[in-house]
C-alpha cells in the first residue's frame, strides 16, 4: 500500500535538497588547500633529498646531481598549497647552497649556481600563487552561478490546495556545465500550475534564459485563465529573450518544458513543449503518461504550423506524478549506458513522494558513480486529500 505523505509546512519546511553541497566559502577555500599532506610531503622530500645526495656523492665532481633538485618546487607548485611550496623552496635552496658552498669551483661558479637555484625556487612559488589565484577566481564564479540558480528557483517542498510538490534539485557546480533546469509551482485562481523545463545549452546564458521563462510563468500562471494562454506567454518571453541575446552577441536558446494544471477534479491538464513525459505512480503500479500532443520547445513556435494544445489525463486520489529533466534520464554509468528510469521506478511504486525522491537520488548517485554532467531536477507531485466538510 502506498505510504501516506506527510503534509509539508508552508514556510518552515521549505528547502532544497542540497545539504551536501559545499558552501561558496568552503568551495573557494578548498582550492588553496594542498592535495598532499604535510607529513607525506616531508617524508617524500626527505627521501628524495637523501637519494639525490647519495647519487651526488657516488658520482663525485664528474656529475653534480644536487643542482637538479631545483625542479622540485615547480612540481610542488602543481599539487601543494602556497605555504607548502614556499617551505619546499626554502628546503631545496638550503640544500643546494650547502652543497655548492662545499664544492670546488670558482667564485663565479658559486654565484651563478646559487642564483640559478634561488631563481628556480622563486619561479616555483610564483607558479603556485598564480595557480591558486586562478582556481580561486574560477571557484568564485562557479559558486556565484550556482547561488544564482538557487535564488531563481523556489525551495521545495511546497503545498497548495491541489498538490503537495516535493523536489530534488542538484545543480552542477562546474562553470562550463552549469545548466538551466527550471521548475515552479504557482497557486492561482484557476488552480495550481506547475512547470518543469530544461534550457538548451550550458553556462550563465542558459541561466538567463531560464530566468526569463520562470519570471513569465510566475506572472502568467496567475493572470491567464487557460493553460495554453500560460504557454503562449512563456513562448513570447523566450522569443523576447532570444532577440535581446542576439543583440548582445549571445546565442539564441530554446526551452523544453512540461506545463501542468491541477484543479479540484481528478484530472490533470498538460501542455508538453518537447519535454519528457511524466510517470504516474498509483496503487503500487507505475506507468508512463502518454501525451499525444507534444509540440515544439518554447522559442521555436514560429517553426511549427501547429498551435499548442492542452490535453488531460487521470490523476486519481493518492497518486503521485513524477516529472524529471534529462539530467536524470541521460545520466550514464561507467560503461556509458543511460539511466533506466522506467525500470527503477517500478520498484518504488509503493513509495510516498518524499521517499520516492530519496530512492531516486540514492540510486542515481550509485548508478553514475557520483559523476554528473548535467543538472538534476525532479518533482514528485502528490494530489492533496479532498477537503472534508
Amino acid at each position: 500500500m502506498a505510504q501516506k505523505p506527510q503534509k509539508p509546512k508552508r514556510r518552515s519546511d521549505i528547502r532544497h535538497r542540497d545539504g551536501a553541497v559545499q558552501s561558496p566559502d568552503a568551495s573557494i577555500a578548498a582550492v588553496s588547500q594542498g592535495r598532499i599532506g604535510n607529513w607525506a610531503l616531508l617524508g617524500g622530500l626527505t627521501l628524495l633529498t637523501l637519494l639525490v645526495v647519495f647519487l651526488d656523492v657516488r658520482t663525485g665532481n664528474d656529475l653534480r646531481v644536487v643542482p637538479l633538485l631545483v625542479v622540485v618546487p615547480a612540481l610542488a607548485s602543481v599539487y601543494c598549497s602556497l605555504r607548502q611550496t614556499i617551505w619546499v623552496a626554502v628546503w631545496i635552496t638550503t640544500v643546494v647552497v650547502g652543497f655548492r658552498a662545499g664544492a670546488d669551483g670558482t667564485f663565479w661558479d658559486f654565484v651563478f649556481g646559487i642564483g640559478f637555484a634561488v631563481l628556480a625556487c622563486a619561479l616555483g612559488v610564483a607558479a603556485c600563487a598564480a595557480r591558486i589565484r586562478h582556481a580561486t577566481e574560477m571557484a568564485r564564479l562557479r559558486s556565484a552561478a550556482v547561488t544564482l540558480q538557487r535564488q531563481i528557483l523556489r525551495p521545495l517542498p511546497v503545498v497548495t490546495d491541489h498538490v503537495f510538490a516535493y523536489g530534488l534539485y542538484e545543480p552542477i557546480e562546474e562553470d562550463r556545465f552549469v545548466g538551466g533546469d527550471i521548475y515552479e509551482v504557482v497557486e492561482s485562481p484557476y488552480g495550481t500550475r506547475v512547470i518543469i523545463g530544461d534550457v538548451q545549452g550550458k553556462g550563465l546564458a542558459a541561466i538567463g534564459a531560464g530566468f526569463a521563462a520562470i519570471a513569465a510563468f510566475r506572472e502568467a500562471a496567475i493572470r491567464e485563465p487557460t493553460l495554453t494562454g500560460v504557454v503562449q506567454a512563456l513562448e513570447d518571453a523566450v522569443v523576447r529573450h532570444n532577440e535581446f541575446s542576439a543583440q548582445t552577441g549571445e546565442a539564441e536558446r530554446f526551452v523544453t518544458a512540461l506545463v501542468l494544471g491541477f484543479d479540484e477534479g481528478g484530472r490533470v491538464e498538460a501542455v508538453n513543449c518537447g519535454h519528457l513525459a511524466p510517470r504516474l505512480l498509483h496503487d503500487g503500479r507505475t506507468s508512463a503518461v502518454t501525451l499525444h500532443q507534444t509540440s515544439v520547445p518554447l522559442g521555436l513556435a514560429a517553426l511549427s504550423r501547429e498551435a499548442r494544445t492542452a490535453e488531460s489525463f487521470d490523476f486519481p486520489q493518492g497518486a503521485t506524478l513524477l516529472v524529471v529533466t534529462d539530467g536524470v534520464t541521460e545520466a550514464r554509468d561507467a560503461t556509458g549506458a543511460f539511466y533506466p528510469l522506467d525500470e527503477r521506478v517500478v520498484a518504488w511504486a509503493g513509495h510516498g513522494p518524499r521517499e520516492l525522491l530519496d530512492a531516486l537520488h540514492g540510486d542515481l548517485e550509485e548508478f553514475s558513480g557520483g559523476i554528473r554532467r548535467d543538472d538534476v531536477a525532479a518533482l514528485a507531485l502528490h494530489r492533496a486529500p479532498a477537503a472534508t466538510p
